[in-house]
């Protein structure tokens, strides 16, 4: 208790600001726009001799091998640390705080375009998210909790990001990284149309879901998702679809570009190619963390190699202390990593198991044109809840694209531009019997993974043709996404488990905390950045911060579904509801 007390006292002090300021971005259209970046620098501030965030103050703290000490380091360049980051500067403007990434740019692993399938996951149309049983009466339950969770958790992410956009902090164009695109879920056959039904029945009647249809028209499918229904035999078997009108695709790379221009702009500091390799907790209960250098890692010219000047005295082997209050692990798939390296005990018995995805993607204009929705199917029966198969419309940094998967790979990285050895270096006597224990009961996701991986391309055309029976394979080019890593833990009835979704794991004294997992991620990157502070400084967020949160998230700490007049004020309200700022249909 001490210790927490003192830990507090101690982030609650203002640091002398180290930071650099960037230049107020320009506004400018979707159509055209060849980054989906918003600060006038080439996506970051990476620390190089053309960047023009290089200033005199950062040089001398970085490059002369001194320590700094921050009250918050983040630790990764994606939306979880991009969020926590500015948040933190928007309640307490006085805190030193800053991101580091290792690699040159933010958002470039998860976070990326490409990397993930853009959804705005309000549970509107994956089927993974409700789940159905039954009961000895003969009658199908519904459990709709998961759903109900998951919308709530997005809508207080648009609430946050409308807050951003009203006040100009986030200064980008809301179509650079949101537009609008209804979410659909379709199904085939007997028993996947009853369900769909009895699924549409109960969510219909709950305040978010309201708006959802349903039809088994197929006339009326055609209309919501033309290329479905292009090449499809009329009457060979039922269909059906639900829709929402306020669905999203989001660029969660773009986005977290605009908030980390924000975060600067704040008085926050974001480099590059400082990667994160040793975290060391100190008697006073701040935390030291050893970074080095991988600017020469990163594809920039190696000067030391060449015998050119090095004017900022980088070499290949720089390396850098930062002490800091509080320590949040945003790192992705290498969040395990660095918590382990912590040696926080919270932290003992939890493993990963990396996934890689895979997509088609198609450009062609006459295709993409007949396509504007998010479509999701029904998982195959023993597939994992991240394998639902959907086709959906993106915007990617001005460019309208389709894009249909996942389909799994697998890799023992942990990150997209991690190492082979990640797997191995996680397993430690602590977690190895439960990573085994829930390898052994999951051997279906074995198999899966098994049959994806001798997929060819033909065979996966076909699982294409089950959504888009006309589908051409010159249309479509297949890309990598990002990594995945799935939560294995201890569980007392199991010994160890899969677990799909997020976890935060904190250390007791609140001195730090790192985010595991995968999906829903980004659509509830803000409910989390909330958690992480509401977990490190409970007393704050209870006291003097209370009024700051319920203004930027006028919902803060209420359930919309379960206040319908709140529901319309905040989400729905002409001009003022978040729908309305975003150019989300209500």
């Amino acid at each position: 208790m001490l210790l927490a007390q003192h830990r507090c006292s101690v982030a609650s002090r203002p640091l002398t600001t180290v930071c650099c300021t960037a230049a107020t971005p320009a506004v400018g259209s979707r159509s055209k726009i060849t980054t989906s970046y918003s600060s006038n620098h080439s996506r970051s501030s990476v620390l190089t001799p053309t960047s023009p965030l290089t200033t005199t103050t950062q040089k001398r703290s970085y490059l002369t091998g001194g320590d700094e000490h921050v009250d918050v380091l983040c630790i990764g360049g994606g939306v979880m640390s991009a969020s926590v980051g500015l948040l933190c500067k928007l309640l307490e403007p006085s805190w030193n705080v800053k991101i580091i990434e290792r690699l040159e740019s933010p958002a470039m692993e998860s976070s990326e375009a490409y990397n993930n399938a853009g959804t705005g996951h309000a549970a509107y149309c994956e089927l993974n998210y409700t789940s159905e049983s039954q009961l000895e009466t003969g009658e199908h339950h519904v459990e709709i909790a998961k759903a109900l969770d998951i919308c709530e958790k997005f809508h207080v992410s648009k609430q946050w990001w409308a807050y951003l956009t009203k006040e100009r902090i986030l200064d980008i164009p809301v179509t650079n990284w949101l537009n609008h695109t209804p979410h659909l879920s379709f199904v085939h056959g007997d028993a996947n149309v009853a369900m769909l039904k009895r699924r549409y029945e109960r969510l219909k009647k709950e305040p978010l879901f309201s708006s959802m249809e349903f039809t088994e028209d197929e006339k009326t499918i055609a209309e919501w998702a033309p290329l479905i229904m292009d090449g499809r035999q009329s009457g060979a078997e039922k269909l059906a679809c639900t829709r929402v009108q306020m669905g999203t695709d989001n660029d969660w790379g773009a986005l977290t570009g605009g908030l980390i221009a924000a975060f600067e702009r704040a008085g926050g500091t974001f480099v590059g190619n400082w990667e994160a390799d040793k975290l060391r907790q100190n008697s006073d209960g701040t935390w030291t963390v050893h970074q080095k250098s991988t600017y020469t890692q990163s594809g920039l010219p190696d000067l030391t190699a060449t015998g050119l000047p090095d004017p900022f005295g980088f070499g290949s082997k720089a390396e850098v202390n930062t002490r800091a209050n509080f320590v949040f692990v945003g790192a992705g798939g290498a969040s395990l990593q660095l918590l382990q390296k912590a040696k926080i005990p919270e932290i003992a018995g939890y493993g990963g198991f990396p996934v890689s995805g895979q997509f088609f993607v198609c450009r062609k204009p006459e295709v993409v044109c007949r396509h504007s929705v998010k479509c999701y199917g029904k998982a195959a029966v023993g597939s994992p809840p991240m394998s639902v198969p959907h086709l959906d419309r993106r915007y990617i940094r001005g460019e309208e694209l389709l894009l249909f998967g996942p389909y799994a790979g697998f890799s023992p990285n942990f990150l997209k531009h991690g190492s082979p050895l990640d797997l191995i270096s996680t397993v430690n006597p602590f977690n190895v019997i439960p990573m085994v224990a829930a390898g052994g009961q999951n051997i279906d996701l074995s198999v899966y993974l098994a049959k994806e991986l001798a997929s060819t391309k033909a065979e996966r055309m076909q699982v294409l043709r089950e959504f888009f029976p006309n589908a051409q394979d010159e249309d479509w080019s297949q890309i990598t996404a990002g990594q995945r890593v799935q939560i294995m833990k201890e569980d007392k009835a199991k010994v160890g488990i899969i677990q799909f979704g997020t976890e935060i794991i904190q250390k007791a004294d609140r001195t730090i905390s790192g985010l595991m997992g995968a999906s829903p991620g980004a659509s509830v990157s803000v409910q989390i950045a909330l958690d992480v502070v509401e977990k490190a400084w409970p007393d704050f967020v209870q006291g003097k911060w209370k009024n700051k949160l319920e203004q930027m998230i006028p919902g803060y700490k209420k359930q919309l579904n379960e206040n319908k007049d709140l529901y319309k004020e905040v989400a729905l309200k002409d001009k003022a509801g978040s729908h309305s700022v975003l150019g989300i249909p209500h």
